[in-house]
């Protein structure tokens, strides 16, 4: 990759364009499309299914290698974006935890006044 003469003025990592997110979800219309042929019993809907799944998780494997090579090797990661992908997982966990309780907490209602 060629060095450029861009001074950076902020902490932050600005992404590269990547083939990746469009790989990824075409594996994953080739997983559906597969395993929908494959429960209805069409020929070769098990080998596109396969297809899907392998693309999938290679698709992974670069993408996360990628990132891996943009955190170490090419030192994009600052403090600030280490901060950032923590926060986001941190506030992504709650979010879920928060999710979760909010449906129990419905399912439990529900049940509550059916019972009335």
């Amino acid at each position: 990759m060629a060095q450029s003469n861009i001074i950076q003025r902020h902490p932050f990592h600005l992404v590269d364009q990547s083939p990746w997110p469009f790989l990824a979800g075409m594996a994953s219309l080739c997983i559906t499309t597969g395993f929908v042929m494959y429960m209805h019993c069409y020929q070769g809907g098990f080998a596109i299914f396969s297809f899907g799944f392998t693309s999938l998780l290679f698709t992974f494997f670069v993408w996360w290698r990628d990132v891996v090579r943009e955190g170490t090797f090419q030192g994009h990661h600052t403090k600030a974006v280490q901060d950032g992908l923590t926060w986001g997982m941190i506030l992504f966990i709650a979010s879920e935890v928060m999710f979760f309780f909010a449906f129990f907490l419905g399912v439990l209602c529900v049940v509550s006044f059916s019972n009335n």
